[in-house]
């Protein structure tokens, strides 16, 4: 008998499942389904991994800094009254500042984690109480300020980018750079002499007035507003410089975009143009700003406290580091570094929703 030999394939017919060019091929198994959302999970675990390194750094600078920066904690806590060696040995056991750093780090990290931030050398009160008590003057004072800057910077970026080259435009250009290069301190000083001293159109330091303003709501927040004029618009003055200059550029490489001339060549008038087409997209870097900026502005507020007296986490930290004040310096310094890991957090992925382009290449 001979041997069977397998049938050839009909002309024009599909060839056998596991016929290849070079022999019979390994059946493939079944694919996987890409799962929905997959390359934003890995997106912002990116991100969160990033912000989890940079928050472990920032921890332990907190408590390598203050540890080895001038002053005497005793002191700070003995104020003006004289100690005797022992009493300075006692103060310094109950602080467990002669303890192994090893030791100091794990009591620093157990504070941490488990909220118990410690108490003021200066006012042994609670780090906590002090930072919720001074917690919504610097709400109020940097949220004004950013407000500000961003409405103004917006508009007046849009108006110059629109006609580059005009009367206009060269002014607000020349004046955003004045602004942008001019240092806070030196800004609020000037601000002070000029409203404050001569003018005498608002006061000088403080969140309200030491003589009192009466009863009822509306005279104290017509007293606190009086005050925070000069500290936020100096606090803005910088901002807004860089919002005007980032808009005015978006806008400038919009006017040549084709849908705008689709837009005029429909009959739509320059200004319609403008306010749908033009700045709804050249948005998008001033919004990636805003987040940018969130850190930026709570980091802005400890010179601004300063020079103004404004009673707020800029004014505490200032005051704490002269002592210097160990724990409340360092959960301050905890609280504007991981403001702004935060926000850089926040705009990462906010850039990533508005625009496309990223979400691609991502």
């Amino acid at each position: 008998m001979g041997t069977p030999t397998a049938a050839p394939p009909r002309a024009g017919g599909p060839p056998p499942p596991d016929a290849g060019p070079d022999g019979p091929d390994r059946p493939e198994g079944p694919r996987l389904p890409r799962l929905p959302g997959g390359d934003f999970a890995r997106y912002l675990g990116n991100r969160l991994l990033g912000a989890a390194v940079s928050l472990l750094l920032v921890l332990l600078s907190a408590f390598v800094i203050f540890r080895v920066i001038g002053g005497d904690p005793v002191r700070a806590v003995a104020g003006d009254t004289p100690l005797t060696p022992e009493q300075q040995r006692e103060i310094r056991d109950r602080l467990g500042l002669d303890d192994p750093l090893a030791v100091q780090f794990r009591d620093y990290l157990n504070q941490l984690f488990t909220l118990d931030w410690g108490t003021s050398y200066v006012s042994s009160a609670p780090v906590t109480e002090l930072m919720w008590s001074r917690l919504p003057a610097t709400l109020l004072l940097t949220g004004t300020a950013l407000v500000l800057a961003v409405g103004f910077g917006v508009w007046v970026g849009t108006r110059a980018g629109w006609r580059p080259g005009s009367r206009f435009d060269r002014a607000q250009v020349g004046l955003a750079l004045t602004l942008w290069s001019a240092p806070t301190f030196w800004l609020g000083m000037i601000v002070i002499v000029v409203f404050a001293v001569h003018l005498g159109w608002f006061p000088v330091n403080g969140m309200r007035s030491a003589r009192g303003v009466g009863e009822g709501w509306w005279p104290q927040t017509l007293d606190v507003a009086h005050h925070l004029v000069l500290p936020a618009l100096t606090m803005a003055a910088v901002v807004y410089a860089q919002y005007v200059l980032i808009m005015r550029s978006s806008i400038m490489d919009e006017r040549a975009a084709d849908h705008l001339r689709v837009a005029r060549a429909k009959g739509l008038r320059d200004d319609l143009v403008r306010r749908r087409h033009a700045v709804p997209n050249a948005l998008l870097p001033t919004v990636t700003l805003i987040g940018l900026q969130l850190g930026a502005v709570f980091n802005g507020a400890l010179l601004t406290e300063t020079i103004f007296s404004w009673p707020g986490l800029g004014l505490l930290f200032h005051q704490a580091i002269r002592v210097p004040d160990i724990p409340l310096l360092q959960v301050l310094f905890i609280f504007f570094a991981g403001t702004t890991i935060l926000a850089n957090l926040v705009a990462d992925l906010l850039h990533r929703f508005l625009d496309p382009r990223v979400r691609s290449t991502a």
